[in-house]
């Protein structure tokens, strides 16, 4: 009885392969997360810096007059 509760109490080969693909599956997904935490953070620092921004009145009339159009 002994030496048949030892070998059960060791995961088989497929087990251990079934534990190294979880790991492996978990660094993967943390490494997603941690990449979309950034790409959020920096698309809200460029919103922000955007809505921060004053719209300037004479951007525009330079605009129209440097393509050749009449100002407003």
């Amino acid at each position: 009885m002994t030496s048949a509760t030892l070998q059960l109490s060791s995961p088989t080969q497929a087990e251990r392969g079934l534990l190294r693909l979880a790991a492996r599956l978990t660094v993967y997904v943390e490494h997603r997360i941690a990449r979309r935490a950034t790409k959020r953070t920096l698309a809200l620092d460029l919103l922000r810096e955007q809505q921060a921004r004053r719209n300037d009145p004479r951007a525009v009339d330079h605009l129209l007059a440097q393509m050749g159009l009449n100002r407003r």
